[in-house]
């Protein structure tokens, strides 16, 4: 194919990833499933229109690339938004509801993978995505129903921090046990420590090194700002890569470390486009790797996971109403919330196809996400209704009204 269509087949890759953006938030869906949708579409099997490749061979590996650096910044942007000492003053309620929450994804994903006999990696990757709740799709449903100010609003990203910080130990994990390529018991071990080594080094250090870091930031030029940002982000996620510590870690840590910084704000408002962008692409890019006609074989232990999952988080979103002392309708609020999966897994599978894992695990996670992270939002919109028709309304007490006779004894007494 010419060399001269590269930045064309680029445009249109763009161009298409951006139409089904607007006929998502049109439709005021998620956009996640659009773009993976669309990338299955015209994927493998998709036709050339005259000098127009479709299947986009030739720019596919500068997409898979752009998909690999919208990785880099979600999990960037998920540091310089995450604090560990938000998630202590969440309180017990939110730890709780969190353990609970993590403990019940956890074994249905061993419960799925024993039950697809898939071997200990598969299974140790399956339990991942199972785990692993979209916070992109959280934030934007608590966002378009308007709850952000709701009192089961700060439960929620409570758990979704706390989830976020089991996958980052989880990805640690998986890094020692797969990207190694090594079957040791102590190879494993080995790598995995030196991984949870890393992140804690660098959490300890990174912070003490702010202030410098401040001081390079107090440029006037916002070229040399983005540039001195850019620079701390892919040599720590580079460098995470070279000791078999996911890059992705690499980028969370990063995030971490500068969202101390006095400057977090400016550096929030910079990374935010990049990270629209190229988590899109990311999707996209997803997409474009599946072939459609190979998920058959995965269809039904996804359905299978999908309903376990909501069953699971519906439990897990009871304890954490509990905890919390409200009502037992908001767990429904919770548990239909948390429920979508979305770049997380997909991260997940990605670490699997890096290792050389069963392609069955990519052909799960597609229909595993795409059927929550439709269904989730659904649920969640009509949360309230679906409490009202299985349980019916609140009783409302109504108040006693005092009458003057009951004054008037009340003063004699």
């Amino acid at each position: 194919m010419p060399s001269h269509t590269l930045i064309l087949e680029i445009g249109i890759a763009v161009g298409l990833v951006a139409f089904v953006g607007l006929i998502a938030n049109k439709l005021k869906f998620s956009v996640i499933p659009f773009f993976i949708l669309i990338g299955m579409v015209l994927g493998q099997h998709a036709p050339q229109i005259g000098h127009i490749d479709l299947t986009f061979t030739e720019s596919k590996p500068f997409i898979d690339f752009m998909g690999r650096l919208g990785v880099l910044f979600l999990l960037f942007y998920l540091g310089l938004e995450f604090s560990v000492g938000r998630l202590i003053k969440s309180g017990k309620s939110i730890v709780t509801g969190g353990t609970v929450y993590v403990l019940l994804n956890f074994v249905s994903g061993l419960l799925i993978g024993w039950m697809m006999d898939l071997p200990f990696k598969e299974m140790m990757v399956l339990c991942g995505i199972m785990t692993s709740s979209s916070t992109a799709i959280v934030a934007k449903v608590l966002t378009d129903l308007k709850r952000t100010a709701n009192p089961e609003t700060e439960v929620i990203m409570g758990m979704i921090m706390f989830d976020d910080l089991f996958i980052a130990m989880h990805i640690s994990f998986l890094s020692g046990l797969i990207l190694t390529g090594s079957s040791s018991f102590w190879t494993v071990a080995g790598t995995s420590l030196l991984a949870l080594g890393f992140i804690l080094t660098f959490l300890i250090l990174g912070r003490k090194l702010v202030p410098a870091i401040d001081k390079l930031l107090q440029v006037k030029s916002s070229e040399l700002f983005v540039l001195v940002i850019f620079a701390l982000l892919f040599i720590t996620a580079g460098f995470s890569e070279t000791i078999h510590v996911a890059e992705a870690i690499g980028a969370l840590m990063a995030g971490l470390v500068l969202a101390d910084s006095q400057y977090i704000k400016k550096i929030e408002a910079m990374v935010l486009p990049y990270k629209d962008f190229f988590g899109a692409m990311f999707f996209f890019s997803f997409g474009l790797s599946i072939d459609i006609l190979s998920l058959g074989g995965a269809v039904l232990w996804a359905s299978i996971a999908a309903l376990v999952t909501i069953l699971g988080n519906l439990a897990s979103g009871y304890f954490a109403a509990r905890f919390s002392g409200m009502k037992n309708k908001t767990a429904f609020d919770i548990g239909f919330t948390l429920s979508a999966r979305g770049e997380f897994s997909i991260i997940m599978a990605n670490i699997g196809k890096a290792g050389g894992l069963l392609p069955v695990i990519q052909s799960f996670v597609v229909v595993y996400v795409l059927i929550l992270s439709i269904v989730s939002p659904l649920l969640t919109k009509e949360s309230r209704n679906l409490w009202t028709k299985l349980f019916g309304k609140d009783e409302i007490k109504p108040k006693k009204v005092k009458r003057l006779s009951d004054l008037e004894s009340g003063q004699t007494l």
